[in-house]
């Protein structure tokens, strides 16, 4: 009986239907989405509207359920609640700016998913199009104050919250016709000045760097982006090493979870190891953390490119040594947190970041992350200031690069510390090694050639001497033309192996003609000399399917014929040395010379080469995004952003954090 009252209590009749009492928030809310004028019932409305906790699943779930009728019904209350929630960003009563940055980040969620089922034009369902330039004007100014101002971090954050909602709410980012305003109105300078300072940094930066990146990339290659512009030319150190630390951060991260990995026992295979950290960190969006931080690294990824590829000053942060670690949440004991027992920098712990991701080429998505790992390195391999920081012999780091085990080799030890040219090229090498297989990724093959080629072209123009093992860089290229010797029937009925060859052969030449300018010692240049012709049978192998494709009618008539013909020298090689290599052998009754005795007959006979100029060995097409990569990075980034959305939460925030902080300041 007792329990009937109760119940009944909390229910009131209606129609033979029971009814749970409802908050008041969420009554205003039904009534107000109904079209209903509150307003003129209550001249206090507004003011007491913003004193109200907003629930923001009701919120949204009351406009999402609305179809395109009742929608345009709704319209003059949507255009209120939205000049209203801008209105009260100003007032000076805290709690109201919070709730109102809620009802904001709520409305402009539900409006853009109801705008894709109803087909509406976001802007004039949210504030109308005679009212749009004002008040988006006024709303970007509110975001800049708050921002730029001493307010609480939990309220910049919910800021930071509600101009990715607005820049995330198309797919395609280009498309969404509600950033032309923020084009219009700049939040740039603010989002600079919060990447100065080092606790700002510390509490928004992944937020900030993020949302510059999305708002670089809108009508990128169509229209001027003021964005673009101003990224360009910054040149405040204080704010691009801010900038570089933040992409740091998130990737020394993940380099340390996947090294924790690897300590634990393996219960199961190395590769299955492999897949559950990298593979299902970007395909699966259920795994955890870390599957949630691979996500957040393409958005980092984006950024690096960016300032990268439009920013020459920010090229002097990559090998800038951080100052600062990263925070130490405080119920977190620093045991868990990455420990740096070696000074690093930005482009030491991207080659780290690279040697893991590359790994798994196999699905799209880690296809299209290892390619723009390569783009990323492409840029670094072109920029002068870049590569002679590379190959500054008084800047050394003992960076750990990952391999992929194979059945065939065994594990190397690590390196010791080394000039980050020397990290890089081990990188490289370590990719051509690694992924030989039937589904040959030709097109990363040839960008991991072309950042190898543009190493080489540097130390020849500016003959740098660079110390390194240079027979594993050969080796690792005489074995990838062995492959497509050996896989041709399959490979080239898919894809024109002919130019990836031809890269490979290119730097042969390169390394043929000018090697005496770079190379270290004459030593490395005869020990290049004797690799060409113990391993001879690849190069006639390869010249001879090469004069078969150029001899026929094919699509890859053209490329087969430059390959022949830039085997000349190294064909020209092995048959000058070969005949007095043999002749010297029948001479001494030998049948298994050394290597030394080889090296031997070699310098002798230098004299009598004839070798062939070839011209532009030292040079390359200078990369550029459009229109060649336009594509690719709209793709990049429209995941960049559906993964963006996924990890926005804004309805949970601590509210009573961000009062507390309020309580502090004042």
């Amino acid at each position: 009986m007792k329990e009937t009252m109760a119940t009944n209590s909390r229910k009131r009749s209606g129609s033979g239907s029971k009814r749970v009492l409802k908050e008041k928030i969420v009554q205003i809310y039904e009534s107000f989405f109904r079209g209903e004028d509150l307003v003129s019932q209550n001249p206090n409305f507004w003011d007491e509207l913003f004193l109200l906790k907003p629930k923001v699943s009701h919120l949204e779930s009351e406009i999402i359920r609305l179809n395109g009728e009742q929608l345009m019904m709704a319209k003059y209350n949507v255009n209120a609640l939205f000049s209203q929630c801008i209105e009260t960003l100003g007032n000076d009563h805290q709690l109201r700016v919070v709730y109102a940055l809620q009802t904001l980040c709520a409305l402009i969620s539900a409006i853009y998913k109801t705008s894709v089922q109803c087909g509406f034009d976001v802007i004039d369902i949210l504030m109308g199009f005679d009212m749009a330039e004002q008040r988006m004007k006024l709303l970007l100014e509110h975001c800049n104050s708050i921002l730029g101002g001493d307010g609480a971090p939990n309220l910049k954050s919910l800021c930071l919250k509600l101009l990715l909602l607005m820049t995330t709410g198309n797919d395609n980012v280009s498309q969404n016709t509600l950033l032309e305003f923020v084009m219009l109105n700049s939040v740039f300078e603010t989002l600079i000045q919060l990447l100065s300072d080092t606790q700002s940094r510390q509490d928004h930066g992944h937020d900030v760097v993020l949302l510059l990146t999305l708002l670089v990339n809108y009508r990128k290659p169509e229209a001027a982006n003021p964005y673009i512009v101003k990224l360009s030319i910054l040149d405040d150190e204080l704010a691009l090493n801010g900038y570089g630390q933040v992409i740091s951060w998130s990737l020394s991260e993940f380099c340390h979870a996947f090294s924790e990995e690897q300590k634990e026992p393996q219960s199961s295979s190395w590769f299955s190891s492999l897949s559950n950290i990298v593979s299902n960190m970007l395909l699966s969006e259920e795994t955890g953390i870390r599957n949630q931080q691979i996500r957040a690294n393409n958005g980092v990824l984006v950024a690096l490119y960016e300032a990268v590829h439009l920013n020459r000053n920010f090229v002097s942060t990559l090998a800038h040594t951080p100052a600062e670690v990263i925070p130490i949440p405080q119920d977190t004991d620093p045991p868990a947190l990455p420990v740096v027992s070696e000074p690093s920098n930005l482009l030491g712990t991207f080659f780290q970041y690279c040697s893991i991701v590359m790994q798994d080429t196999k699905c799209e998505a880690s296809f299209n992350t290892v390619k723009l790992c390569f783009l990323v390195l492409t840029c670094v391999a072109e920029d002068h200031y870049a590569n002679s920081v590379m190959h500054d012999v008084n800047l050394v780091f003992k960076i750990q690069l990952h391999r992929l085990p194979m059945r065939h080799r065994t594990v190397m030890p690590d390196k010791p510390s080394q000039t980050l040219a020397n990290t890089l090229l081990d990188l490289l090498v370590e990719f051509v090694m690694s992924h030989m297989m039937k589904k040959l990724p030709l097109e990363l093959y040839l960008l991991c050639v072309g950042v190898m080629h543009r190493v080489l072209c540097y130390q020849k123009r500016c003959r740098v001497r660079l110390t390194y093992q240079w027979k594993e860089l050969w080796t690792s290229l005489i074995s990838l033309l062995k492959f497509i010797i050996a896989n041709e029937g399959n490979l080239a009925k898919k894809m024109n192996i002919f130019h990836l060859a031809h890269q490979v052969v290119n730097i042969f030449n390169l390394f043929i003609t000018y090697g005496d300018t770079f190379l270290y010692s004459p030593a490395n240049y005869d020990e290049l000399y004797y690799e060409l012709i113990r391993m001879h049978q690849i190069f006639d192998n390869l010249y001879s399917m090469a004069f078969r494709y150029s001899a026929i009618e094919g699509e890859f008539k053209d490329t087969a014929l430059k390959l022949t013909n830039s085997l000349v020298n190294v064909r020209a090689i092995i048959n000058h040395f070969t005949p007095k290599i043999d002749a010297w052998l029948a001479g001494q009754g030998l049948s298994t010379p050394s290597e030394d005795q080889i090296l031997e007959v070699v310098r002798k006979n230098y004299d009598s080469l004839t070798l062939k100029l070839q011209d532009s060995l030292d040079q390359y097409e200078r990369y550029t995004e459009n229109p060649k990569y336009s594509a690719f990075f709209t793709a990049m980034v429209r995941s960049v952003v559906n993964d963006t959305k996924l990890n926005i939460d804004f309805a949970t925030l601590d509210l009573q954090a961000i009062l507390q902080e309020f309580s502090t300041i004042t």
